[in-house]
């Protein structure tokens, strides 16, 4: 990545966003918010998490939705 981004500051490794060896945080957005179907696993990229100031999982947003549908909702917690 440097060579190409010229990048100075530490990248983050590819992590698991859904099964056994999904990274915490995903786990804990996944548990705060589900999502609707019959598993709370992430889709596909994308992906939209809404978390307040006191680190509350206020909601959740499939790959299709664009921030302009959801600009009312994300002006409440600017």
């Amino acid at each position: 990545m440097t060579s190409k981004y010229d990048v100075n500051f530490p990248m983050f490794a590819k992590i698991d966003v859904n099964g056994e060896n999904a990274c915490e945080l995903y786990n804990r957005l996944k548990e705060a918010q589900p999502g609707e179907g019959e598993s709370a696993d992430i889709g596909w990229n994308f992906e939209k998490f809404l978390v307040d100031g006191s680190d509350t999982v206020v909601a959740r947003w499939g790959t299709g939705v664009t921030p302009e549908q959801i600009r009312d909702q994300l002006a409440d917690y600017m």
